[in-house]
């Protein structure tokens, strides 16, 4: 059975809000759903243990069927609450690496620099390397070993500016993903705000929002299949 490694955010202060943050329970729930039966499911994070889930995200999926099912279900509540520590594993045992969203990564996992130097080497492995929402804040500084980023000239996506703007976040991020992900060469695209948006390119999968979870899921499922 092929393996995809979940790295989930240890973050959970949302800037100077005084609000609270952490990975967006949709993206995690609904890919987890999707993929349990047809791979082996890690979960790790920086500093492993538990990954907190953002309080905003329960309260904005609290009639999603899919987030009921992963918040009843206790092999996923384990996961989430024993995540292991990043730098004990080695993306040799992995097929594929999912980096969630939510703003938490904004915080750690877009400087951790285990985290960072992971994704590269599963790449540089011929790895599947994918992002979710905000998780591409965990991908948009990864440096390849020629010194080139990650994304430079890959078709990617994100949480856009737009999307950041509606949810009156964008004054507390440590940057802006849309121009984090085109800084660094990243060709990016958007569709609707809050619509379902996956782009591939090669053994690179984005999704722009919440709503593009199972979407992005089916995709890695088809490339690793």
């Amino acid at each position: 059975m092929k393996s995809i490694l979940f790295i989930l955010t240890n973050h959970a202060d949302l800037g100077t809000t005084g609000k609270k943050t952490g990975f967006w329970i949709s993206e995690v729930a609904h890919p987890y759903n999707f993929l349990k039966d047809k791979y082996k499911l890690v979960f790790a994070s920086p500093l492993g243990g538990p990954s907190p889930v953002d309080p905003g995200s329960l309260e904005a999926h609290a009639d999603d069927a899919e987030v009921k099912t992963f918040l009843a279900d206790p092999v996923a509540q384990k996961l989430v609450a024993t995540t292991v520590v990043l730098n004990t594993l080695d993306p040799k045992d992995f097929d594929a690496v999912l980096y969630p969203g939510g703003h938490g990564p904004m915080y750690d996992l877009a400087v951790d620099a285990f985290s960072l130097g992971f994704a590269a080497r599963m790449y540089e492995q011929n790895k599947i390397v994918a992002a979710l929402c905000h998780g591409p804040a965990g991908i948009a500084d990864v440096k390849l070993s020629d010194g080139s980023f990650l994304v430079s000239g890959k078709n990617v996506t994100g949480f856009a500016n737009t999307e950041e703007d509606a949810v009156q976040l964008s004054a507390f991020m440590p940057f802006l993903l849309e121009d984090k992900l085109k800084q660094n060469g990243g060709v990016y695209t958007k569709k609707g705000d809050w619509a379902s948006y996956v782009v591939v390119d090669g053994r690179l999968v984005t999704g722009q929002n919440p709503a593009s979870g199972h979407e992005l899921a089916k995709k890695l499922h088809e490339m690793l299949g």
